[in-house]
């Protein structure tokens, strides 16, 4: 990135990511904060501003617990109901393991809090639990799943 002045260097972030979503180089979800930070090596609040920027432009919104999205793109639906998709997936019974927060940080790019967030309200439910080893297991199918309706 061209040296400028701090107060301009936000808007040349927010730039480059209109242009890289323009070009289909973004079609959905953007990066992290923090691979933002890295990729542009500028600091947090300037990301933020230059999110800030392209939201009130209309460009990208921001998904609680999801990330920032290219407008009209992408899965709304919040982090907990996409962790408890899993639960769907043919072949899982009580008793399987369950994903560890780092899994599930990497498939669905959210941070570890974000993630927390989701397994505690999944615990809440009774449809996960601490396994008898350090990880946790499957307690019970979401509704339409196994003989364990919750």
């Amino acid at each position: 990135m061209p040296p400028a002045s701090p107060r301009d260097t936000y808007l040349e972030v927010s730039d480059s990511l209109r242009q890289k979503i323009e070009k289909g180089k973004i079609p959905e979800k953007l990066p992290s904060q923090a691979k933002l930070m890295e990729i542009y090596g500028v600091s947090r609040s300037t990301i933020e501003r230059a999110l800030g920027d392209l939201k009130s432009k209309g460009v990208i919104e921001s998904v609680q617990g999801a990330g920032w999205y290219v407008v009209g793109t992408g899965d709304r639906r919040p982090l907990v109901e996409k962790v408890t998709d899993l639960l769907r997936t043919d072949g899982v019974k009580v008793g399987d393991p369950f994903p560890t927060e780092k899994e599930l940080c990497e498939r669905f790019e959210a941070s570890r809090t974000a993630i927390r967030s989701a397994i505690a309200q999944m615990e809440g439910q009774g449809l996960i639990g601490k396994g008898a080893t350090r990880g946790r297991e499957v307690r019970a199918l979401p509704i339409g799943q196994g003989d364990r309706k919750v």
